[in-house]
């Protein structure tokens, strides 16, 4: 009789698709969708109808339904992260595109800008915001040194690009959180510098991507197909 009653437990047992989903399953589903807007295998309308649809979704079969069509759902190995190489010597040169300084006061940069090659950073007794995540990337390394002397730098970058770091903090902290984007194309943002008595910090900002990407994947795809027709 026991094992009749076991028996019957295990068959009530509710198949996967049939549990509730967790806000860890959203955000797995919501990366994939993401991931396929960015692939240009979903529109940005079907994006946001499917996106609404994982937000309102109660079970995990139903959170499945959004992703069937997509490779991601069946297996498809993930593209490796991309490391880029740190810029050879003198391939960027030493003088800053631009110099942000805040002495006893604060300096921002954020928004639509453009971002050059080099840029300094230095915050004595002060603080500065680099912000890149909706900045235009003009060039595939961008290298930002930064200084602070009982100040404050933070710098925040679009979550699919490479960032590296090197320095040190003297009484004070220096943090880069390490990322390797999986697109090739995707630009790479090397921050520098030493955080005396202060606090350097850069790390990426989530869900800010960076749309050039795609736009230099297209321009690319046009030239090819142009120099093919003899254009």
């Amino acid at each position: 009789m026991d094992l009749q009653k076991h028996a019957q437990r295990q068959d009530a047992a509710p198949r996967v698709t049939e549990l509730r989903a967790s806000d860890a399953d959203r955000d797995r589903i919501a990366d994939i969708l993401r991931e396929a807007l960015a692939e240009g295998r979903l529109t940005a309308d079907e994006h946001a109808e499917r996106v609404e649809g994982v937000l309102n979704a109660k079970t995990v079969g139903e959170l499945e339904a959004f992703i069937r069509d997509l490779p991601a759902a069946h297996g498809r190995p993930a593209a490796p992260p991309y490391a880029p190489p740190r810029p050879a010597p003198g391939a960027i040169p030493e003088e800053a595109d631009a110099d942000i300084v805040a002495v006893f006061s604060s300096a921002v940069r954020k928004g639509r800008w453009r971002a050059g090659r080099r840029m300094h950073a230095y915050a004595i007794f002060g603080s500065v915001e680099i912000d890149l995540s909706e900045a235009i990337f003009e060039y595939r390394q961008v290298v930002i040194k930064a200084v602070s002397v009982f100040g404050d730098v933070q710098i925040r970058v679009p979550e699919n690009v490479s960032l590296r770091g090197a320095g040190g903090g003297v009484l004070g902290n220096f943090e880069v959180h390490t990322l390797d984007s999986a697109e090739p194309e995707a630009p790479a943002v090397y921050v520098d510098g030493w955080a005396v008595l202060g606090n350097v910090e850069a790390r990426p900002k989530r869900g800010k991507r960076i749309a050039d990407i795609l736009d230099r994947v297209h321009h690319k795809v046009d030239r090819t197909v142009r120099k093919h027709l003899g254009r």
